[in-house]
């Protein structure tokens, strides 16, 4: 199967990093590129970790410009990967090409915004004390829109896809994650927009985090469920292609199933922070 090459369908398949990387070039030059240039960013930013002392929330200042830009490459280069699952000849049309170019500028805007703010030893999100920031942060909210708008694309595009000679558990898998990911994407994002903040009681500073991902231990974290949204572009798929490697590829009622509940369970994590009340309480 040509569509799935190297996405392995079963524990026979080798990986091969150089021709996945030759492949991504192949079918999204211009997004493989963003994410390489995403993921170098961070080596400037880890240098400045290390050498700059101050703190923000309890925090180095450069972490979060760090995990945005990692989040980031690892979102345009999901998308490269699947844009071999688009119809033929999409990404060579003047509307896609277009679109792309929209979503690419808002990455690096968003981007230069959380790396600005870093540097000035400002927040970028729910900084809305001065005129030039809360402007800024209205911007850049309809920015984050845009580019997380790329899924809901992506969904329809190969939904519409006859063409593709995919298991049809792996093309369920495909359509689910990325058609889940904007809605589940805005509902926590505008929640924590409106809020002004992403906790809900607790003293909101990263030192009474979890370890690495840092949601709160004394209060509700709405970042969590945020988490789980912007990523269901990579845990349906990866369910999907799951059942292939254990020989059930064309089980799509498990994916159904699946996106069902993988819906019910970040809702479940936006109460419980909306409650006031951390993930994984137990971890302490």
């Amino acid at each position: 199967m040509a569509d799935t090459a190297l996405i392995p369908l079963d524990r026979t398949q080798r990986f091969s990093p150089t021709a996945a990387w030759q492949r991504m070039q192949r079918d999204e030059p211009v997004l493989t590129a963003t994410a390489l240039l995403l993921a170098l960013l961070v080596v400037p930013m880890l240098a400045a970790a290390m050498i700059d002392p101050r703190l923000h929330l309890g925090e180095n200042i450069w972490i979060k410009p760090i995990k945005f830009a990692v989040a980031l490459s690892v979102y345009t280069a999901t998308l490269a990967i699947f844009a071999r699952f688009l119809p033929a000849g999409t990404t060579a049309t003047r509307w896609y090409r277009l679109f792309m170019a929209s979503v690419i500028v808002a990455i690096f805007a968003e981007q230069a915004w959380i790396g600005g703010a870093a540097a000035l030893g400002t927040s970028s999100h729910f900084n809305v004390d001065e005129p030039v920031w809360r402007n800024l942060y209205s911007v850049m909210g309809a920015l984050a829109t845009l580019l997380t708008t790329a899924t809901a694309i992506y969904a329809w595009q190969i939904a519409r896809n006859g063409a593709l000679t995919i298991p049809p558990a792996l093309k369920a898998g495909l359509v689910w994650g990325l058609g889940l990911t904007l809605p589940l994407t805005l509902v926590t994002a505008g929640t924590m927009a409106s809020l002004s903040g992403h906790n809900v009681g607790g003293s909101g500073m990263a030192t009474e985090g979890l370890w690495l991902m840092g949601w709160l231990r004394d209060g509700g974290d709405l970042r969590v469920a945020h988490f789980f949204a912007t990523h269901a572009m990579q845990f349906a798929p990866a369910f999907a292609l799951g059942l292939s490697w254990l020989g059930r590829p064309d089980t799509t009622r498990a994916v159904h199933i699946f996106a069902s509940g993988f819906t019910l369970f970040v809702l479940g994590t936006f109460t419980q922070a909306l409650m006031g009340r951390p993930f994984l309480a137990v971890i302490g």
